[in-house]
């Protein structure tokens, strides 16, 4: 069964309430994420409790997806399973991030609202590799030389400015 999530969540009251949001979110509403990937078909699904530990109200779930990277070897698309534990504790500013345990992650929230899609893109976008790449040797054989051979033709043709000393070292070698 499908849950439709909002799209604007009021964290500390969903905190005090105890709340809980389920669902799937499409990945084609991610923009900064869709800067990433190859295809942005699919949609991520969401998990989140909300709940106070003492003083400190938090976000605690998971966020799993399957991302369509491009590969940094062979520049084609590989799969990135995501499969995120959320665990955030929600400050009002920035000097109540000190007093978060060392288990949440800070989630600032400088105003009574935010977008849903924010929290979750933010979460998705700390999980990426740095350079996504297959798990197998995907470097095509071959396919090095024909960029070569193609930056050649298009490369404009210079003169060897050491021809001129080949040239002296046949004269020289031959006296």
């Amino acid at each position: 069964m499908q849950n439709r999530l909002p799209e604007i969540i009021d964290p500390l009251n969903l905190a005090d309430k105890r709340g809980e949001l389920h669902g799937q979110l499409p990945l084609n509403a991610l923009l900064r994420l869709n800067e990433k990937l190859v295809n942005n078909d699919g949609v991520v699904n969401v998990s989140l409790y909300f709940g106070r530990e003492g003083r400190i109200p938090y976000v605690d779930g998971n966020l799993e997806t399957t991302l369509l990277l491009t590969c940094q070897k062979c520049l084609q698309g590989v799969e990135f399973k995501v499969n995120n534990a959320v665990k955030l504790g929600i400050v009002t500013s920035i000097e109540y991030v000190a007093r978060l345990p060392l288990e949440y992650e800070p989630l600032l929230v400088e105003e009574e609202t935010l977008l849903l899609s924010t929290l979750v893109e933010d979460e998705l976008l700390l999980s990426l590799p740095d350079y996504p790449k297959h798990e197998y040797d995907c470097v095509v054989e071959g396919v090095a030389k024909d960029i070569v051979s193609a930056f050649e033709e298009i490369a404009p043709k210079k003169p060897n400015p050491f021809s001129v000393l080949a040239h002296l070292k046949k004269s020289t070698g031959e006296s």
